[in-house]
């Protein structure tokens, strides 16, 4: 938000205030930008305009400004409005979350380049109303260097291939786009849940892990420009165009997959308390506005395009683009929530069955039942960034000390390097136990003991619990007693989660689920071994 220049408008104030009272007139002054933008206007013949606070993105501000100047300048003329303008520039979710707030700070308009912001504005009295849809847009596209975009058929195949650097989807407006045009392109792709959760997962997991996220474009851009960087960005047209003007030497080029693209559509929102009508009179008359020819000009120069959509003059952008269909409220607060868990990073501890049955070859395959869990599990180990924290026991019945059912191979620790490789490498060393039963319940106790002594606030603590059957171990806790105790571990304040993964026909689901539940965590089930990359996508989902 841009302030005020408080030293000189008193000065200026009273010199027209002089001005005035010597000439016997009237005259009104308007302040058409951010109260640091322009100095106002005298004219008109109107002595009480409707006073009309306004918020905007700071890239659409420029373009208001003219427009609000334009649209006082003719008040009280031909029946036009009396209204004078004040503009503010702030991001659209930071207005979002200060109206969600019920705070006082809030505009009369308010023009988010985006209407996914409109229904996370609600402070639990009132959702603000939407007085004109659109008064300009912008496509979304993907920016990168040419070698990048050998696959654009959709926007999943080409960030599968490359390497996005998404604006934050919980502040950004594109960022948050990208992530609704992967799920409102399935409906032409049919790509299925796993797909997309190949994708999601690991950048997720990535992005999350960065001590601070893309809030702004010139960032990830310059990456993405760099010789041999195969990043790519999705941004808005807009954004595009301007760093083209600010950087003609980049080498970047701009794409909308062949499935289409969403569009950012600047609506006009009514956020004022009181005097709703007239403020909704106000929008609408600077909807109009911006149909003008100046207005227009203005904001084509500005690189936005109207309301239709309709391609930018001169050859620049994209020309004509195909759009997805627009996400529902329930898709927006779908994607974001998903996302806000798949960013977390891990505090997790995999703990894998190692007991005799695992030995056992999977019908249609040459393959174990032990060594489709190392697969699934070094699969899943590449999903994690370097900053995730995990660790690796593996359990049967008195295998570790003190004929305890489990045993430490790898402590929890942070996944540098080094720790990565010695995970990879103690995972692929593994072989089932023969004659070794499944010592379950103690080592889910266990596990969950050892998560919380060294738990990260930080992060999400989870038990990763792999196993092709249900416990075996005669000399163990009952079950009732093993969830009494997994109930009594439970803090809300620190929560430590078990995610069971039973493998293959002989896991007992009741008894998995059971045992997550006691710690509000979830159970999945492959009864076929090789689906088992699947099952462990869905359980990162829901951590």
């Amino acid at each position: 938000m841009t302030r005020s220049n408080n030293s000189r408008r008193p000065v200026y104030l009273t010199a027209v205030g002089l001005l005035v009272l010597a000439l016997g007139a009237v005259f009104v002054v308007r302040s058409f930008g951010s109260e640091a933008g322009a100095d106002g206007i005298l004219g008109g013949s109107c002595d009480q305009p409707t006073q009309v606070k306004l918020s905007t993105t700071p890239e659409f501000q420029p373009v208001l400004e003219q427009a609000t100047k334009a649209l006082s300048a003719r008040g009280g003329k031909d029946g036009a409005p009396c209204l004078q303008f004040t503009i503010t520039a702030a991001q659209s979710s930071s207005v979002a979350r200060e109206l969600a707030s019920g705070g006082d700070s809030r505009p009369d308009l308010w023009v988010p380049d985006s209407s996914l912001w409109v229904s996370r504005a609600d402070d639990g009295e009132s959702v603000p109303t939407i007085a004109v849809p659109s008064i300009a847009t912008s496509p979304l596209v993907l920016v990168g260097r040419s070698e990048n975009f050998a696959n654009t058929s959709s926007w999943l195949g080409t960030f599968a291939e490359t390497q996005p650097a998404l604006l934050d989807p919980l502040s950004s407006s594109s960022g948050t786009l990208s992530l609704l045009a992967i799920q409102a392109e399935r409906a032409k792709t049919s790509a299925s849940n796993t797909q997309v959760a190949q994708v999601l997962v690991p950048l997720a997991q990535r992005l999350g892990s960065m001590a601070k996220q893309y809030t702004e474009v010139n960032g990830p851009l310059s990456k993405a420009s760099a010789d041999g960087s195969n990043v790519v960005v999705p941004v808005s047209e807009q954004a595009f165009v301007k760093h083209q003007d600010e950087h003609p030497e980049a080498q970047l080029k701009a794409v909308v997959p062949g499935t289409g693209t969403l569009v950012l559509d600047y609506p006009v929102v009514v956020t004022a308390r009181n005097n709703a009508e007239a403020v909704t009179a106000a929008g609408k008359a600077l909807a109009e506005e911006m149909l003008s020819d100046a207005s227009s000009q203005a904001r084509d120069e500005g690189g936005f395009r109207d309301h239709l959509v309709s391609p930018l003059g001169e050859g620049r952008g994209e020309g004509e683009v195909t759009q997805l269909t627009k996400p529902t409220v329930a898709a927006v607060e779908k994607i974001l929530q998903s996302w806000t868990t798949l960013s977390l990073s891990a505090h997790s501890l995999a703990v894998i069955d190692v007991s005799g049955s695992m030995a056992e070859k999977v019908a249609g395959s040459a393959k174990t039942r032990m060594q489709l869990t190392i697969e699934a599990a070094d699969n899943g180990l590449k999903m994690f960034p370097d900053s995730a924290e995990l660790g690796l026991w593996v359990f049967s019945t008195k295998i570790g000390p003190d004929s305890a059912d489990f045993r430490q191979l790898v402590p929890i620790g942070k996944l540098t390097p080094g720790h990565r490789q010695r995970m990879i490498g103690q995972l692929k060393a593994q072989s089932a136990r023969v004659g070794g039963g499944t010592g379950l319940y103690d080592t889910a106790i266990a596990a969950v003991r050892a998560v919380r002594s060294s738990y990260n606030s930080g992060a999400v603590n989870t038990v990763l619990l792999f196993t092709d059957g249900k416990n075996d171990d005669p000399g163990s806790l009952s079950l009732d007693r093993t969830l009494q105790i997994l109930n009594g571990l439970k803090d809300p304040a620190r929560p430590v989660r078990i995610i069971a993964l039973g493998i293959g026909p002989d896991a007992d689901a009741d008894e998995l689920k059971r045992l997550a539940q006691a710690t509000g965590g979830q159970a999945y089930v492959a009864r076929n071994p090789t689906d088992l990359k699947d099952v462990f996508i869905d359980a990162l989902q829901s951590r």
